[in-house]
């Protein structure tokens, strides 16, 4: 899957993709190379670095390498967070005291958090998701109700700093709203006209 996305560029934004072995391929690998294309800096966050696997469905797919994991990732430099689904990955990232944690202090800092699919499991035992409308894979959506979140069977849904979507065939509008999202941040942030001090860290 390919998409051109029109837009200016986010060079000195840092985006943290976070994902582990189970997740869905092309709800990492497509965004990923979307944000990357507009100049920010992504960087993919494991429980543990090196090869994860991917997913098609219920099929193994292609490994991919995690270039961090969330002992040496230096967390708050990142200014927002992508979420893949994949029912394995998500299921495993929830039960993470420092995703939790990263994923919370993020929202209460009004951050970006663009997810997708399955990836809802983690809003909800980051205990994020009352009050708030999203949506997810069709089969969570009970979870996030009694979660209390208000759940909308929609392609994609824009709730303050949120993005989510449902499932792979999603993906354009995903990446369309999730860059959008991080563009409006990027201005806030006026990185376009100043040299942000994440990039002298390296």
């Amino acid at each position: 899957m390919s998409m051109s996305i029109a837009t200016k560029s986010l060079k000195g934004y840092r985006v943290a993709v976070i994902a582990t072995d189970g997740f869905e391929e092309t709800e990492l690998t497509v965004p990923y190379r979307a944000i990357r294309d507009t100049g920010a800096t992504v960087h993919l966050i494991s429980l543990k670095r090196g090869p994860i696997q991917a997913f098609k469905h219920h099929d193994k797919s292609i490994l991919v390498e995690a270039e961090y994991d969330f002992k040496d990732a230096r967390l708050q430099q990142y200014d927002a967070i992508v979420l893949p689904g994949g029912a394995l990955n998500a299921d495993t990232l929830r039960m993470s005291p420092e995703v939790q944690s990263f994923v919370r202090n993020h929202n209460d800092e009004g951050k970006p958090i663009a997810a997708i699919c399955h990836a809802g499991w983690i809003l909800i035992s980051a205990g994020l998701i009352t009050g708030r409308t999203l949506t997810s894979y069709e089969a969570i959506q009970d979870d996030i109700r009694n979660a209390g979140g208000h759940w909308v069977n929609q392609e994609v849904v824009v709730d303050k700093n949120w993005v989510t979507s449902r499932k792979p065939d999603d993906l354009p509008g995903f990446v369309r709203e999730t860059i959008a999202l991080f563009s409006e941040h990027y201005e806030r942030l006026n990185l376009g006209n100043i040299e942000s001090p994440i990039q002298k860290t390296g």
